[in-house]
């Protein structure tokens, strides 16, 4: 009888089977917690500028300088932070940049002159913000996502604008009961809360853990994370950039998202609560107010993700302006001592607005740009916060020269009415693959 021959048999392992609940979606909640934890200090200024000149006996220009360069930073990092996250993952970067900011805040409540509020708020503040700026939902959102991604752009989005106003009644309050100090230094804890989310929970690719991005097609190739991007981050921001300002699309967008920034973070996110309380409206109650809109803010910008999912993003972004800019003409006229119903239906109004236009932002700029889209969607927000960071300062100059705030907010929504038509001139890109970094 012939010897029994060993047959070997090769057995593919089953294919593993995808959860219940995609990872994207988990990592997308650690990303909402970190923005979120990040917006804490966008909220300080506001509640901020009052008690500095009372103990510093700083002029409103002298803080909104400070506050400027915060701005400035904030998106001029942005382009690089996403570069960054390229070539050593959002982890590292994002854990990072919520460090700095802790480290911003936390050394504020030693200062004794304005150079070192603009070393902190300005310089720590500004990088650690804009390392993990919308840059950041970008790159979360085009990794983790196929399908749903302009909903997940909103929801994330709204992290950052519904944190910063959401903190504001909570540190209105302790600037009044205890001081500046104390809401400093609340900031400072929330910020390093969430570094050990990021740490443990957030992971740079789903093929880091064998799955692919949720709505990808199912295939039967294995899962292979890409290689790290072979350049330098400095080098392939800077190239992104050099290639997409070739294109009239990157000029239109950069323009209409400065005008963003200047009538937000800018004008309203600065100076709301200083202008109310220059109508008699206490501090606290216009905190609160801002924090309403930051409320409404959350609907408004996953309604906009949704709608972005479905239509012309640059007609969403021509409605947003011309309402936006329709809404602060009006606004001189409602600010009082109290707060009453044509106020509350500006704040409604208002924050259904807020950043409604970055889903439809980010949208462009993945159909022009294609897989360069996050990196030039960070030189889009670096245009944003240039336009913030000139109205934040020029609105505390036109404050001290004339005593109102009354000319910022025309002249803010007159430049709305510009963007609208700015937005309108976008050309669509003829559906098919985008090459990487044309436009």
């Amino acid at each position: 009888m012939p010897h029994d021959r060993q047959v070997t048999q090769t057995v593919s392992a089953p294919p593993r089977q995808s959860p219940r609940v995609h990872r994207a979606w988990w990592v997308a909640l650690v990303a909402f917690a970190a923005l979120v934890g990040a917006a804490a200090f966008r909220a300080t200024p506001s509640v901020m500028i009052d008690p500095f000149r009372e103990e510093f006996g700083w002029s409103h220009g002298t803080i909104s300088f400070a506050i400027s360069v915060n701005i400035m930073l904030y998106g001029l990092t942005s382009p690089f932070a996403a570069a960054l996250m390229e070539r050593f993952g959002m982890r590292r970067v994002v854990a990072g940049a919520l460090s700095l900011v802790a480290a911003g805040s936390g050394l504020t409540v030693f200062m004794t002159a304005s150079w070192q509020l603009v070393l902190c708020w300005g310089l720590l503040v500004g990088l650690g913000t804009g390392s993990m700026a919308l840059a950041f939902v970008a790159t979360v959102t085009d990794r983790w996502f196929v399908a749903r991604r302009g909903l997940v752009s909103g929801i994330l989005t709204a992290g950052t604008a519904t944190g910063q106003l959401v903190f504001l009644p909570l540190l209105a309050v302790l600037v009044e009961d205890r001081g500046w100090r104390p809401a400093s230094l609340v900031v400072t804890g929330v910020a390093l809360a969430a570094v050990p989310l990021v740490w443990f929970l957030l992971r740079d690719r789903p093929e880091d853990v064998g799955l692919r991005p949720y709505g990808a097609p199912e295939s039967d190739e294995p899962v292979v994370a890409p290689p790290p991007a072979p350049t330098g981050a400095a080098r392939r921001a800077v190239t992104a950039l050099t290639t997409a300002a070739r294109t009239k699309a990157f000029w239109l967008l950069a323009g209409t998202f400065a005008i963003c920034g200047a009538s937000t973070n800018g004008l309203v996110g600065t100076h709301f609560v200083p202008a109310a309380h220059d109508h008699g409206m206490p501090v606290t109650t216009a905190a609160g107010l801002l924090a309403v809109i930051g409320i409404f803010d959350l609907v408004g910008t996953v309604a906009s993700g949704w709608l972005t999912d479905r239509f012309d993003p640059r007609l969403l972004l021509g409605v947003y302006y011309a309402l936006r800019g329709v809404s602060l003409m009006v606004l001189p006229l409602l600010l009082a001592d109290t707060v009453h119903p044509p106020m509350l239906f500006f704040i409604v109004f208002y924050g259904l607005d807020w950043v409604a236009t970055v889903p439809p932002t980010i949208a462009l700029c993945r159909e022009h740009f294609g897989t360069s889209g996050p990196i030039v969607f960070g030189w889009v927000l670096a245009s944003h916060q240039i336009g913030a960071a000139l109205v934040a300062f020029g609105a505390g100059l036109t404050r001290d020269a004339y005593g109102s705030y009354d000319m910022a907010w025309i002249g803010a929504g007159a430049l709305c009415a510009m963007a609208a038509a700015m937005s309108l001139a976008i050309r669509r890109r003829m559906p098919g693959p985008v090459a990487a970094g044309t436009g």
